[in-house]
C-alpha cells in the first residue's frame, strides 16, 4: 500500500488553497439557511388559504412554518448527496490501483455528511407532516408512540420514516467506501432515497397525477444532478482539484441536459395543476411563474458560464476564477429555488372546478368505454417515465450505428431492426391504450407484463447496445483520465455483475418475480399504488434482460456459457411461467379486488374472468418467445461453428496444413508397420 496515495491523508497534496473548505461549507451552509427561508417566507403567503381549503386546525407556527423550511434543507442536502456521488463516480478518475483520488474521496465524505443532514431532516419532518396532517400542535405529534402509530397511516410520513432508513445506510456507506466501483452503487442508493417521497404527497392525488408523479420524479432527479454536481464541482475547484476542467466539461453536459428536462417536466406539471387562465390570477400561479423566472436565471448564469469559465480554464488550468464566481452565485439562485419550489408544494392549487371520478381519483385519469381493438391502439396516454425512455434509447442507439457508418464500420441491420423493435414494444407497452387500461384491468395488465418481460427483452438483448457502445466510443487513451466506454466495461466485469450473470442466478431472478409479486400478495397490497406500478415495470425489465442477455445475448459477458448451458436455461425457466399462468386461471380469489371495484368501471364487473382471462395471456405467451430464443440459439450457434471453421482454416493457410499433413503422416506411419507385420 506504500504506492497508493492514503484518500484520508490530510496533508493537501494538490496545491489546495488554505481556507477552500471554510468557505465551501459557507456557502453550503448559506445555500441551506436561503432554501428555508425563503420556502417559510412563500408558505407564509398561503398558509392560511391552504388552512381553509383543507379544513384542519391550525397546527400553530412551529408547524407551519417549520415544515416548509425543514423541508427545504431535506431537500438541499439531498441534492448535494446525490450531486456528490455524481462527482466522485463520474467528474474525477480513481487512482489506477482503482482506489478513490483525493478529489473524489473528499466528494464522497461531503455525501455522506450532507445525507446525515438529509436523514436528520426526514426525521424531524415525520412528526412535522403528522402535525400538519392532524392539527394537532407539535409537541403532541412527538410522542415516540403517536409518532410510530400514526406514521403508518399517513402515507407522507410514512414515506418520511422510510427515507430516514435509507439515507442512514447510505451515509454509512459513504464513510466505509474507498473505492471507485462502490461510487455508482452508492449513487443508484441516493437515486431510489428520493424516490419514496416524490411518489406520495402533492403530485400523488387529484388528476392527471400519474403525469403529475412522473414529471416530478424526473424534476427532482434533474434538479438535484445539477444543483448537487454544481455544489461539487465548486467545492472541487476551490481546492484548486487537478482535474477541474474535466470535471467542468462533464458538469456542463449533466447541467444542459437537467435544464431541458427540469422545464419541460416543469411545464407539464404546472399544466396539470393550474390552468392557463389562472396562471396571472392565483397564488399558485404566480409562484409557477416565479419558479420559471428563477429557471430562466439559472439557464442564463449557466450559458454565462459555458461561454467564459470553460474557455479560461481550457487555455489555463489554474484561472478557475470566473468558474467560482459563477458557480457560487449559482448555488445560490438554485438554493432559493429549491425553498420556491418547497413552498410551492405548500401551496393549494386552483380548484378546478369539477368532481374528479373514482376512476380519475385512483389512476388519474377516465377510461372511455371497455378496452377493444380500436382503443388499445390508438387510444394513447404517453408515459414519461418509459415512453421517454423508449425515445431515448432509441435515438441514442441510431446515432451509435450512424457513427460507425460515418468512420466506415458496418454494423449489422438486424441488430438495429431488433434494438429499434423493442424500444417500440416499450413505448406500446406503456404508452399506447395497452397502458392506458394496464392499471384499470388485471387481463390488459397482465399482456403489459409479458410485453415488457418476454418480448422487448429479447429484442433488446439481440440488439447489442453493449458492443455498439464500445465500439461506437473513442478509448480515453493511455494515462487519460477513464471515460464512458471504459465505465461500460467496468459495469460489465464488475463482481455483480459477474453474479447476477450466473445461470442459477439470472433464472431465479427472471422467474421468481411472477410467483412473489402475484402470489406472494405482493401485487394485492401495492395494486392501487402508482410507484409500484413504476417499480414492477421496471423489474420485469431488469430481470428480463439480464435473463436473456446470458442466453442469447450478443453482448460481451462477464462469464461465458456454453450452448447447452443456455438450452438448460431455457427449458428450466419458460415452463415455469406456463405453470404461473394456469396458477391464476385456477384462481378463486380475485387479486386486487378491492382496487379493481373502487374504480366503478360498470364494463368490468367480473374480476374473476378477467384475471383468467389474464392469466391464459400468461400462459399461451410463453410459446412466442421460446421459439424465438431457440431460433436465435440454432443460429447463434451454427454461426459460432462457421466461424470456428474459419479460424482453424485461416491457421491452417498459415501453416500450410501443419496438422492435416501431421495427421496424414500419422496414418502413413500406421500403414507402414502394418505392412512390416503382413511381410
Amino acid at each position: 500500500m506504500s504506492s497508493v496515495q492514503d484518500p484520508s491523508a490530510r496533508s493537501d497534496v494538490s496545491g489546495n488553497r488554505p481556507g477552500s473548505g471554510v468557505t465551501f461549507a459557507a456557502i453550503t451552509a448559506l445555500g441551506g439557511a436561503a432554501a428555508a427561508l425563503v420556502a417559510a417566507l412563500v408558505v407564509a403567503l398561503s398558509a392560511a388559504q391552504a388552512l381553509t381549503l383543507l379544513g384542519i386546525p391550525d397546527p400553530g407556527p412551529l408547524t407551519t412554518y417549520g415544515l416548509p423550511a425543514v423541508r427545504a434543507v431535506a431537500d438541499f442536502s439531498a441534492a448535494l448527496t446525490i450531486g456528490s456521488l455524481l462527482f466522485a463516480a463520474f467528474f474525477v478518475p480513481p487512482q489506477s490501483s482503482g482506489l478513490l483520488d483525493v478529489g473524489g474521496y473528499r466528494a464522497l465524505r461531503r455525501a455522506g455528511n450532507a445525507a446525515l443532514v438529509w436523514a436528520v431532516a426526514a426525521a424531524w419532518l415525520v412528526p412535522l407532516t403528522l402535525s400538519d396532517t392532524t392539527g394537532q400542535p407539535l409537541l403532541d405529534s412527538l410522542r415516540p408512540e403517536q409518532v410510530w402509530r400514526a406514521a403508518d397511516k399517513v402515507d407522507v410520513a410514512g414515506s418520511w420514516r422510510f427515507t430516514v432508513f435509507m439515507v442512514v445506510v447510505l451515509a454509512i456507506g459513504c464513510r466505509v467506501a474507498l473505492r471507485w466501483g462502490w461510487t455508482p452503487v452508492l449513487l443508484w442508493l441516493s437515486v431510489l432515497s428520493l424516490l419514496p417521497v416524490a411518489l406520495t404527497g402533492h403530485s400523488s392525488s387529484g388528476g392527471a397525477h400519474d403525469l403529475a408523479t412522473n414529471s416530478l420524479i424526473l424534476h427532482l432527479l434533474s434538479a438535484c444532478f445539477w444543483v448537487g454536481g454544481l455544489v461539487a464541482v465548486l467545492a472541487y475547484a476551490l481546492r484548486d482539484g487537478k482535474y477541474t476542467a474535466l470535471a467542468v466539461r462533464r458538469f456542463s453536459t449533466v447541467a444542459a441536459v437537467s435544464f431541458v428536462v427540469i422545464a419541460i417536466s416543469g411545464v407539464i406539471n404546472a399544466y396539470v395543476r393550474v390552468p392557463l387562465s389562472e396562471l396571472f390570477s392565483t397564488t399558485y400561479g404566480k409562484l409557477v411563474l416565479a419558479k420559471a423566472m428563477a429557471l430562466i436565471l439559472l439557464g442564463v448564469i449557466g450559458f454565462l458560464q459555458r461561454q467564459r469559465a470553460i474557455p479560461d480554464l481550457e487555455k489555463d488550468p489554474q484561472d478557475r476564477g470566473a468558474l467560482i464566481r459563477f458557480a457560487g452565485v449559482e448555488a445560490l439562485v438554485f438554493a432559493a429555488t429549491v425553498g420556491l419550489a418547497v413552498g410551492l408544494g405548500r401551496t393549494p392549487p386552483p380548484d378546478q372546478g369539477t368532481v374528479p371520478t373514482p376512476t380519475e381519483v385512483e389512476i388519474g385519469y377516465n377510461l372511455a368505454g371497455p378496452p377493444n381493438v380500436g382503443r388499445l391502439l390508438f387510444d394513447w396516454r404517453f408515459d414519461l417515465i418509459f415512453g421517454t425512455l423508449a425515445i431515448v434509447m432509441a435515438v441514442v442507439y441510431v446515432l451509435g450505428v450512424l457513427r460507425l457508418r460515418k468512420r466506415g464500420d458496418a454494423w449489422p441491420v438486424g441488430r438495429t431492426i431488433a434494438w429499434l423493435a423493442g424500444c417500440t414494444t416499450l413505448l406500446i407497452a406503456t404508452s399506447s391504450g395497452v397502458g392506458r387500461y394496464a392499471p384499470a384491468m388485471f387481463s390488459v395488465h397482465m399482456a403489459q407484463h409479458m410485453m415488457l418481460s418476454m418480448l422487448a427483452p429479447i429484442l433488446f438483448a439481440l440488439g447489442g447496445p453493449v458492443l455498439l457502445a464500445l465500439r461506437a466510443i473513442q478509448p480515453a487513451g493511455r494515462d487519460q483520465p477513464p471515460g464512458p466506454r471504459e465505465w461500460i466495461l467496468a459495469a460489465v466485469h464488475n463482481p455483480v455483475s459477474r453474479f447476477m450473470t450466473q445461470p442459477v442466478v439470472a433464472s431465479v431472478f427472471f422467474v421468481a418475480g411472477f410467483y412473489a409479486l402475484y402470489l406472494g400478495g405482493i401485487f394485492d397490497k401495492f395494486v392501487g399504488t402508482h410507484g409500484a406500478h413504476l417499480m414492477m415495470n421496471m423489474h420485469f425489465l431488469v430481470s428480463g434482460y439480464l435473463f436473456y442477455w446470458v442466453v442469447i445475448g450478443i453482448d460481451p459477458k462477464p462469464r461465458p456459457l456454453e450452448p447447452l448451458t443456455k438450452l438448460g436455461m431455457v427449458f428450466g425457466s419458460l415452463p415455469f411461467h406456463a405453470f404461473f399462468g394456469v396458477a391464476l386461471m385456477s384462481m378463486d380469489t380475485v387479486l386486487g379486488g378491492w382496487f379493481y371495484r373502487g374504480l366503478g368501471l360498470s364494463w368490468n364487473h367480473d374480476l374473476l374472468a378477467d384475471q383468467h382471462t389474464g392469466g391464459s395471456l400468461a400462459w399461451a405467451s410463453g410459446e412466442v418467445p421460446l421459439v424465438v430464443v431457440m431460433l436465435a440459439l440454432l443460429i447463434q450457434w451454427s454461426r459460432s461453428d462457421q466461424r470456428l471453421a474459419n479460424r482453424l482454416d485461416r491457421k491452417a493457410e498459415r501453416d500450410d496444413d501443419a496438422d492435416l499433413t501431421a495427421y496424414n503422416a500419422m496414418f502413413a506411419e500406421l500403414a507402414r508397420r502394418d505392412g512390416e507385420v503382413r511381410k
